[in-house]
């Protein structure tokens, strides 16, 4: 089937965290409380177990001429998710299988074949999966698998009030991210970018891919993602190599001895 996704539009987002709610109330997703950290509006902290949307919150300072150089003060917002890689190592550690591809090409927990080891969660370059303190078991956005095979649209896309999110065929989606991304540039925003949108990229490209107004870096996003079992057939190479040499010495030493 057609790959579906997120695009993040991040200059549209006014940090209304509607996506966050509809997140929470459709997939049942625990409510954590409010955390008020103290540097920003943002109550939630990031992803994890039981935030699977997190709309962040920067506060810049920025020069404005207006103020002869004096920094005045702008907001960057983005709705953070899981990026649904197309690499994905989360995939590769899983040793049960509760981890799957979906006909969506999207990235789901099996929540009843999860054995709560845990591999995945250091496997995720992101930071996305996380476990979940009440029965161990680890969580994360499905994308709403449930609502894509009922032909509808996930939960925050639809309550989106601004279109920030907009999920389709992935293609698609590029193809609208190039061109808001030329809107931008010309209207003179030299510093927006996509991020995810490289199918070269060190995770082959994201299933949800956002235009950010900075460097990643700035977004708490890494600035240039690896999968992070990308050297396991390396390393199962040598292994094995390394396996077959002992084998064969010990039977010349055995061999030796007769």
């Amino acid at each position: 089937m057609t790959r579906m996704g997120f695009f993040t539009d991040t200059s549209v987002c006014i940090g209304c965290k509607a996506c966050e709610v509809a997140c929470k109330e459709w997939n049942d997703v625990p409510d954590t409380g409010l955390e008020f950290l103290g540097t920003s509006y943002d109550n939630t902290g990031g992803l994890g177990a039981d935030t699977w949307r997190h709309v962040t919150f920067l506060e810049q300072t920025v020069p404005t001429p207006s103020q002869d150089g004096v920094g005045g003060v702008r907001w960057l917002m983005s709705s953070d998710v899981c990026k649904h890689c197309t690499h994905a190592a989360c995939l590769d550690v899983c040793p049960t299988g509760a981890l799957f591809r979906t006909e969506f090409d999207t990235v789901v927990v099996q929540q009843d074949v999860c054995n709560g080891c845990g591999y995945c969660v250091p496997a995720c370059p992101f930071g996305v999966i996380d476990k979940r303190e009440v029965d161990g078991r680890v969580w994360k956005c499905t994308l709403c698998y449930d609502r894509l095979k009922s032909d509808m649209e996930p939960a925050c896309a639809k309550a989106c009030p601004t279109r920030s999110i907009d999920f389709g065929p992935l293609d698609e989606l590029r193809e609208k991210a190039a061109g808001r991304l030329g809107v931008l540039r010309e209207a003179g925003v030299a510093e927006a970018r996509l991020y995810g949108a490289d199918e070269d990229d060190g995770v082959g490209g994201f299933g949800a891919f956002f235009l950010l107004l900075d460097q990643p870096e700035v977004y708490g996003l890494p600035p240039d993602p690896v999968v992070t079992t990308r050297d396991l057939p390396r390393m199962w190479r040598a292994a094995a190599g390394a396996a077959l040499a002992l084998a064969g010495a010990v039977a010349a030493a055995c061999a030796g001895r007769r």
